[in-house]
This record gives structure tokens, sequence and C-alpha cells, in this order.
């Protein structure tokens, strides 16, 4: 097949010098000494904030700002004493006592003055007949009003919660609960889960460095890329807070980032550095090299991480928000750190890298026998390989179509936790949905109208008399009590009733409405965000291999890793599939937050792997002009490396399925199965399949477009 003059022009051409990230590297690698005095000086200063980033961090924010609901919690915090959906609720219960006798009256006493001595808590209400105080009269609900910010109560359920339940004794139980005290309980549960999922990935995660690296030195580099990244990701976020609440989500989610494209990357810039070693007689100019063609790829993933991530900024909640900002932070400084510490650490070891190798690494080549084999073989026989992944990755994205979410349930804490305890007591007690009311504010002149219409509206089982404003403002409150458990699939029609059954002054809020409205938020901005993430994942791949056909492949493909994987969310979340195995209840919904976040972070990880293999691919074809030749060295050059830093994400993603809390297993098993697949079927089938069967036109651009697209080649 003959070759375009533009590639003859490439062919013919002098050896191409090294471009800004080349020069760069190499600027890194000779001054290696002043770039790590100023990584030290980072380090200390960010690392002197990181140990408090748990206790700093905010525990709430999982609201829809704007929302009626919120309108309601900012209406009862500034009139009714701090009634609002953040207020804590303890629930006091004897077997042998009526709340009335003289016993339960002092335990209940004493609870009012822990919350007295804290200026965080408003008016603190007893139980009160007829409302807070069961039929059988043995449980009492008491209100401590909130006087701070979700996230402020959040921390102040923290502090106060001990000396509550130290009350229980002598036949009485006391139990903090509340949408405030669940999440104080969640995180506390959470932090301790994503600790010991960090201790467990840390050994797997060496042990799979030193068999991909063959060598105890460079499979370190990618621990200390890390590690850096972590820490000043995570003393970033401590300052940030002083700024704006930061979710203690997002640390969280930027100690995962952090480790699988700290060492993703790493990965790539490292194999590519000793591979370069061999042809180059200076360490700088091994480091320029690796820089110039590696360092591109990763730049490049690294913005399409980002990008990826931008678009969950759109979504008008707090925790979601900052979710995102905590791991675009610690991509940065771990991409920051690919290109300034990494290049300045192999400007120092040259050689040195390849100390204390496994016998069977001095035989290792950067061009992979095994995976130029298998390039080979897919070279050959593309149609059985491209169809094969095709109608698995299909068969797994078909369910799909039945998935539900919801906002987390109960269920997210452990049993024994004492905010389920005192859930479980109340609905026993009081009805399925008693932990739940609704709360109901209107002008005072309203009060009967609201409360009739309330009465007859259809799943409202009881409402409270109208409570005038404790500031004498013109509102009143009411509360009603609904028929289902708040994270019934029947809430939402029950809310969307009351609301549309009362006068127009009138709001309906409350901890079930809050999350209702999250959800519909959720829904609502799902779509825009698909749509962005699709159209600007395109563009950059589009800005980075300058042909338009593979550039949407790339992003198609990406797409469907992404169904699958929540095809499989879908069967074992939902339907309950594997939950024997393991060890949770399902709740018959992912999570709320799941397909917006989720549908990112996969995203992201995806478009990473398609940018090394393509960026690998693409520089062989600018360097031949042959595209099977691209498409085989491209697969024998990176296919290791998607392998192994594959592995490592899997092994990462997967110790949170040890977590005993549902939400961070949830986040683990989708992500380590949607690495699983992208990585087996798309990166290292499909992909390389489909640039087979287009061949020259996968690398093919219009004149008119590479005028307009800046210049960006791999080749060295």
């Amino acid at each position: 097949m003959a070759r375009s003059a533009s590639t003859e022009s490439q062919l013919n051409s002098p050896p191409l010098s090294p471009g800004a990230l080349g020069r760069w590297g190499a600027l890194m690698a000779g001054h290696s000494r002043v770039v790590f005095g100023v990584w030290l000086l980072v380090l200390i200063g960010l690392g002197a904030a990181a140990p408090s980033v748990f206790s700093s961090l905010a525990g709430a924010g999982w609201q829809a700002n704007g929302s009626e609901s919120v309108q309601v919690r900012e209406l009862a915090q500034q009139h009714f004493g701090g009634n609002s959906s953040a207020a804590v609720q303890v629930v006091v219960h004897s077997d042998r006592d009526t709340v009335q006798s003289p016993r339960v009256q002092d335990v209940i006493a004493e609870a009012t003055a822990i919350f007295q001595g804290d200026s965080r808590f408003a008016a603190v209400v007893a139980p009160q007949p007829g409302m807070t105080i069961s039929p059988d009269q043995h449980t009492g609900i008491m209100i401590a009003g909130a006087n701070a910010n979700t996230d402020d109560m959040v921390r102040a359920v923290d502090d106060i919660k001990g000396d509550l339940t130290d009350l229980s004794g002598d036949g009485i139980e006391v139990y903090p609960t509340g949408a405030s005290a669940l999440w104080s309980d969640f995180n506390k549960a959470n932090h301790e889960a994503m600790i010991k999922a960090e201790l467990f990935s840390w050994p797997v995660t060496l042990a799979i460095m030193v068999l991909a690296f063959g060598s105890l030195v460079a499979a370190g580099l990618p621990l200390l890329l890390t590690i850096a990244g972590l820490v000043a990701s995570a003393g970033g976020l401590v300052l940030l807070n002083q700024v704006t609440p930061i979710s203690v989500w997002a640390m969280n989610f930027a100690m995962m980032f952090a480790l699988a494209l700290g060492i993703d990357y790493a990965l790539f810039i490292v194999s590519r550095f000793r591979d370069a070693m061999g042809r180059n007689d200076s360490k700088a100019a091994a480091v320029a090299e690796t820089m110039g063609t590696a360092g591109k790829a990763v730049v490049l993933s690294g913005i399409t991480v980002l990008v990826s991530l931008s678009a969950v900024l759109l979504v008008p909640a707090p925790a979601v928000r900052t979710m995102a900002v905590g791991i675009m932070l610690a991509v940065t400084f771990v991409l920051v750190a690919t290109l300034t510490l990494l290049p300045a650490t192999l400007g120092a070891l040259g050689s040195k890298v390849n100390a204390a190798s496994l016998p069977y690494a001095k035989r290792q080549q950067h061009r992979s026998p095994l995976f130029a084999r298998w390039g080979t073989m897919l070279n050959n026989h593309p149609w059985p390989f491209a169809l094969g992944s095709l109608a698995v990755l299909i068969v797994l994205a078909i369910p799909v179509i039945g998935l539900k979410v919801a906002m987390p349930s109960i269920a997210v804490v452990p049993q024994d936790a004492p905010v389920r305890q005192g859930y479980e007591l109340v609905q026993q007690q009081m009805g399925q949905g008693a932990p739940g009311m609704l709360q109901i504010i209107a002008p005072s002149a309203q009060a009967q109208q609201v409360a009739a219409a309330a009465a007859n509206t259809p799943g409202i089982e009881m409402v409270t008399p109208a409570q005038p404003a404790a500031d004498g403002a013109d509102y009143v409150m009411l509360q009603a009590l609904p028929s289902v458990d708040p994270s019934d699939a029947h809430m939402a029609t029950i809310v969307s009733d009351l609301r549309g059954a009362l006068p127009a002054d009138a709001v309906v809020g409350g901890a079930a409405a809050e999350n209702l409205d999250l959800q519909q938020a959720l829904n609502d901005y799902l779509p825009l965000i698909i749509t962005i993430i699709l159209v600007l994942g395109f563009v950059l791949l589009l800005v980075a291999l300058q042909a338009p056909l593979i550039a949407v492949i790339g992003t198609v493909v990406s797409l469907l890793s992404t169904a699958a994987a929540f095809g499989v969310a879908k069967l074992i979340f939902q339907d309950g599939h594997l939950s024997g195995l393991l060890g949770f209840t399902p709740q018959g919904f992912l999570d709320g937050w799941g397909p917006v976040f989720f549908f990112a972070m996969i995203f992201a990880i995806a478009m990473d792997y398609t940018v090394f293999l393509l960026a690998t691919a693409k520089e062989h074809y600018e360097r031949t002009g042959d595209p099977a030749t691209a498409q085989i060295d491209g697969m024998a050059h990176s296919g290791r490396i998607i392998f192994a830093a594959a592995a490592v994400m899997v092994a990462v993603f997967f110790t949170f399925a040890l977590a005993d809390p549902l939400p961070p297993k949830e986040m683990g098993i989708i992500l380590g199965v949607a690495v699983l697949l992208d990585a087996i079927l798309i990166r290292l089938m499909l992909l390389p399949a489909l640039l087979r069967l287009t061949g020259r036109a996968a690398w093919w651009s219009p004149t008119w477009l590479q005028r307009i697209l800046p210049s960006i080649t791999f080749s060295h």
C-alpha cells in the first residue's frame, strides 16, 4: 500500500529534536537537587496539615442547593429553634419504665445538660405526648435543635455521641439518631474501612510492581510518586477546607485515584526510561526522550481525567462537587510529581533504576515479545476478537436498562451503630415512616388548610398540630408521618403528592425530602454530564491523535466499557447476585450518586488507557507509516504496561470490597470491574482489532482539520 507524501516526508526527515516536554524533562534531570529540595519543602508544608485531613473535612453536604427541602431546613434553623433535618434526635427507651417515670426523666435531663453545654445546639425539646412519645409510653424522642451548618452539626455529634450513649444502662437505652448522627456514624465506619483497604492494597501493589518491573528500585518509584501525591493532596484539601467546606469523601476518592493513577503514570514513564537508557549516551538524553514521548501521553491522559471530572462540578450538591475537587487535586499533584519529581529521580538514578533486579528482569525488553505475539494474532484474526469482546460487553451492558438509583438507606451503617439501633427502635415503636418525618412550613394564616390537605394526602398517616415560629415570625411548622420507610421507592410519590396538594406558599422538607430532591438533581444533571464528558473526551483524543476516526472509536469503546460496568453493578448491588460472597444486604438499588460520579471516574480511567495505547500506536505510525506495524508495535510496547497498571488498579479497587459499609464496597467493586473489563476486553482486544480493521483510515486526517489542530507528535 502506497504511503502518503506527508508520511514519506516524515520518514525522510532527520530525527526530531526534543520537544518542549523533552527539554523540560532534561531540565528536571539536570537540576535534580533543586527539584528534590522544592518537593521536600512542599511535602513538609502540606504534610504538616495532612494528618488532620479526616478530622478536618466536612461530614455532610448531601443536599441539592436551591431545592425546596433545603429552603425548609433554612427556615427551620432560623424560625423554629433549629428543629430542622440537621437537628439531633435522641431516642430514649425502657422496657420497664415509661418516658414520664423519674428514672427516664433523669436521663433526659442529663442529655439536655450535655446539649446545653455546646453552643452548636439550639433549643432542646423534651419528648411530647402524641408527637414524639410512642403509644405504649416506653419510647420517647428528644430533639436538640441545630445552631450551626450541617457540617458542623456532624462534628458536634462526633463530640457528644459518646457522652449520650454512656447514659445507657440499668434498663434504659439511649441512641442519638437523625441525619447528623447518621453521617457521624457512617463517616466513622467509612474511615475505618478506607484505612483497612489501604493497608491491604499497599503490599499487593508493591508485589505487582516488583513482578512488572523485576527491579526493587524501579518498583519503588511509582510508590514514591504516589506517596508524594497523597501527602500533597491531603494537605491541600485541609487548606482548601479553610476556604470552603470539603467533604471527607473527597479524601477517600483522592486516596484511590492518587494510588491508581500515580502508579499508572510512573509505570509508563519508568518503563520507557529503562528502554531509552539503552539508546542514549547520557541520563539527561534518556529522560528527554522519555518525557517527549511517554511524558506527552501522561499529560494528555491527566488532562482527560481532569476534564472528565470537571463535568461533575455542574451538580449543585456540595458533597458531590467537593468529591470531584478532591480527585482533581490529587490528579493534579500526581501529574505535577510525574513531570518534575519523577524525571529528576530518573536523572539522578540513571542505570541504577535497574538495581536489585530479579534474574528474569535482565532479559526483559521494553518491546514485550509476548504482547508482540498477541498483537500479531489480533492483526491476523481481528474479527473473532472484535466480535467476541463486543458481544461480551453488550451482554454485560444490557442490565443497565433496569438500573434503579436512590439515596443510601440506613443499611449503609453497621448494625451495631447507635444511629441504626435508634432508627430501628423508632420504627418498631412508632411505625415504618417515623424516622422520616416530613416537615411542612407555611404562613400562619394557612395552618388549617395545610393540615387538612396534608392529612388527606395518600401515604400520610398522621399530621402533628401546627407549631408557631419560636421567634414570632409569621410561619407555622407541621410534621407529617409517612406510611413507608424513608428509603422506600413509594416515598417519592408521597412527597410529590403532598407538595401538589398543599397551597403554593407551603414548602415540604425533612431529611427524606432532602434525599429525594438531591436524587432528582442528580438524575436531571446526568444526561448533561454524560454529554459533556463524551464531547470533551472526543475533542481531547482528536487533539492528541490528530485523527477523527480513531478519536470516535476511542470515545465509543470507552462508553461501552462504562455501560458494561454499570450493568454488572446492577446485577450485584440491585439484584443481589454475589451479595452473600461479598458480605452485604442489597438495598434494591444503586446509591444515587453512583451514575454521575462513577461514570466520570470510569470514563476517565478508560480514556487514560486509550491515550496510552493509541499514543504508542501513533508513535509507531508516525515512524513507519504502516498501520499494521503501528498496531502490533503499539501493543508490544504498551500491552505489558496496560496489563500491569490494570492489575494494580484492580487490586487497589477490589480491596475496598472488604469494607463493611456499602458505599465504599460499591465504589471498589464497580471501579475494579470497570478496569478489568476495560483493560482485557477493550484495550487488549477490541481496540487493537479495530485498529487492524480500519487500517490507514484510523490515522487519516483531512487537510483542513490539520490546519486547525495544534501539531502534536509522539515520535522522537
